[in-house]
């Protein structure tokens, strides 16, 4: 089947899976007599994992490393474990810095005025070192 199809039915545009397979993250299809990609069932499979391990926050790095332990069959469960809680510390570590963030924008809205006032303490911030705290405005 064509990239056109394969993009279809996974939903990964023809661009991302070409880019795939530039790194290596998945094999360069078949071609065709034509010379267009000639993709199979295996592929499809390959892109769904891909995608699943994707929406999981893997970097495509753990998703590769994800990938080849699928396809080996003699793998050690520990490995992929590993992984995924090496994966679940850093997504702990985003969780806490996204809430760090918007802390810093709750305080900044609440804050901000809000009205005609041209002054406003959240693009003030932008210029700050430390854009945790209300400073007074002057009116």
């Amino acid at each position: 089947m064509n990239i056109s199809k394969v993009s279809k039915l996974t939903g990964i545009s023809a661009k991302t899976i070409r880019y795939y397979e530039s790194i290596d993250l998945m094999p360069e299809p078949a071609r065709a007599d034509n010379g267009y990609r000639d993709y199979c069932e295996r592929d499809v499979e390959i892109l769904r994992f891909i995608q699943s391990a994707r929406k999981m926050g893997f970097p495509l790095k753990d998703v590769g490393n994800l990938l080849e332990l699928w396809q080996d069959k003699n793998r050690a469960s520990r490995d992929v474990r590993e992984l995924a809680k090496r994966h679940i510390d850093e997504v702990e570590n985003r969780i806490k810095e996204l809430e760090g963030i918007r802390d810093t924008l709750k305080n900044l809205v609440d804050c901000c005025h809000g009205d005609d006032r041209p002054d406003c303490p959240i693009l003030n911030s932008f210029l700050k070192e430390d854009s945790c705290g209300c400073a007074e405005t002057t009116e």
